[in-house]
């Protein structure tokens, strides 16, 4: 759906001004490949986020923590 979007507003933009449609065609492709670094380093800096909170969390988990998984709505309504 989000492709048939965007297409559909390029088509316009290809009918209102062919020169900027052509152009965004072969730029895009460049942005795209600028930005692929930055989001590899987002998905390493999640992970290592979500190893520190793991690790911080693995002696909680070990005496039996178990985080509530109701809503205080839920627990309200069950008392």
């Amino acid at each position: 759906m989000k492709f048939l979007f965007l297409f559909f507003l390029w088509c316009v933009l290809f009918v209102l001004s062919w020169p900027i449609a052509l152009l965004a065609l072969i730029i895009f492709p460049l942005v795209w490949l600028i930005c692929l670094p930055f989001r590899l380093v987002g998905i390493t800096v999640h992970a290592v986020f979500a190893f520190v909170k793991a690790l911080l969390l693995l002696p909680a988990r070990l005496l039996g923590y178990r985080p509530c998984k109701h809503t205080p709505a839920q627990i309200e309504a069950a008392r």
